[in-house]
């Protein structure tokens, strides 16, 4: 008995004695990967922190649209676009959107910096990785968007911004925005982090994927929002110089005799109606993407009419004629959905087509007749919180029908880099007051 009492002790302390060793054990293992944590490199380092007393704002947009050709296509390329950007500041975040792909969007890689020079190449000392839930690539699926990481990065008013995206895998069907204005670089394989792309990279004249950068403002910066058509994109100005109107108004905001909490992004489509879809879908339809996304909007400049009153003649779409009435309630639509929102709208007039030849048909009489009516209720409404007299700024003196000789790129519809200026001296700074 003694002996057995004996050897159950002895069992005993032994198992103890395991447990104990075991608990030990466990406390080095626990120890030393910590230690480890602490000594190795990260292999993602997590995203800097926004001050908290700051908000987000839009700086520079790309509105949405269906690829058309000339198609890009996009298998193992990066792709560096420049973006001129409004406001700035000390942290930027990118949008990237997959909405009209037909699979999953992978992107592997993506950098950014500040662009110097023709080809989007990157100031020294300015790269920086960007990385998206805290990894260095994601996936989109078909219809999705993704937002970066805040960047650190000190970026000026107005500077133009350099965008690079890898695309490891066949992309397929490409998210656009066809009038960028903007020549953009391609290139085989992952050269997101090259200070320059090689030479022979190809170019293209739209921006794909990059739909939007926000910045990091002041509490109480507001967004102001130019939702339109080739006239807010630009159509008719010179390339890559950011002659577009709502670049010449950004440049009054930001100036010395400015108004300071405000910053602008462009939502111009080429060929864009307020009521039926072109290129891109209509105005009613983009509203909340384009209007309401892009964070703290606090106004919105519409700019939109031309099309509605000229494409159904110009492209035998005699289904899609509209009425100034048709017109009017869409742009009382607009009124309440903003203000529901607090955002205060302010309706451009539309200016002359007369003399537009490029589509036979696209200019009536008719046309004209309701372009009068629905410029008349603009200028006379009590709905809308003011209006911005672009007709006025563009119409030839001696034939108010046409545009004035001086601002017209050549086709009569579409203004020159001047006529571009002369719409952003119509809009009068008070009304954002």
């Amino acid at each position: 008995m003694k002996s057995f009492s004996m050897g159950f002790a002895t069992i005993g302390d032994a198992v103890l004695g395991a447990g104990a060793l075991a608990r030990r054990f466990g406390r080095l293992l626990l120890a030393s990967a910590l230690l480890a944590a602490l000594i190795a490199p990260a292999a993602v380092q997590a995203a800097p922190r926004k001050p908290a007393a700051d908000i987000w704002v839009g700086t520079w947009e790309a509105s949405p649209e269906p690829q058309r050709p000339p198609l890009v296509n996009l298998s193992n390329q990066t792709v560096r676009q420049v973006a001129h950007i409004s406001l700035g500041g000390i942290f930027i975040r990118l949008r990237l959107s997959n909405e009209y792909g037909d699979r999953p969007l992978t992107i592997g890689a993506a950098h950014l910096g500040l662009a110097t020079g023709a080809g989007g190449a990157v100031q020294p000392g300015t790269d920086q990785k960007v990385t998206f839930s805290q990894q260095p690539g994601i996936t989109i699926p078909p219809g999705g968007l993704v937002l970066s990481d805040p960047i650190s990065m000190n970026i000026p008013n107005e500077a133009n911004v350099a965008v690079s995206l890898y695309f490891p895998g066949q992309v397929g069907a490409v998210t656009e925005h066809y009038f960028a204005m903007q020549t953009s670089s391609m290139t085989p394989g992952d050269a997101t982090a090259a200070p320059s792309l090689p030479a022979g990279a190809s170019t293209i004249t739209k921006q794909v994927v990059l739909t939007g950068l926000y910045i990091s403002a002041g509490n109480g910066t507001k967004t102001v929002v130019t939702l339109g058509d080739s006239l807010a994109a630009g159509f008719g100005s010179t390339p890559d110089l950011n002659h577009r109107w709502p670049d010449y108004f950004s440049d009054r905001i930001l100036g010395p005799k400015g108004l300071p909490g405000l910053s602008v992004v462009n939502a111009g489509i080429g060929g864009n109606r307020l009521l039926h879809d072109f290129f891109g879908p209509n105005a009613l339809a983009r509203f909340d993407r384009d209007v309401l996304s892009p964070p703290n909007t606090g106004f919105l400049i519409v700019e939109l009419g031309i099309n509605d009153l000229g494409l159904p003649g110009g492209r035998n779409l005699p289904d899609e004629e509209v009425s100034a009435d048709d017109m009017i309630a869409g742009f009382r639509q607009l009124i309440v959905r903003a203000n529901d929102h607090g955002i205060k709208v302010f309706f451009g007039t539309i200016p002359p087509f007369g003399g537009f030849t490029e589509r036979p048909g696209f200019y009536s009489d008719a046309a004209e007749i309701k372009r009068e009516t629905i410029n008349n209720w603009i200028r006379t409404n009590k709905e809308a919180q003011g209006y911005i007299d672009f007709e006025a700024a563009l119409r030839d003196p001696a034939k108010p029908g046409r545009l004035n000789p001086k601002f017209d790129s050549g086709d009569h519809l579409d203004p020159n880099d001047a006529g571009y200026k002369a719409m952003s001296d119509a809009v009068e700074l008070r009304l954002f007051q």
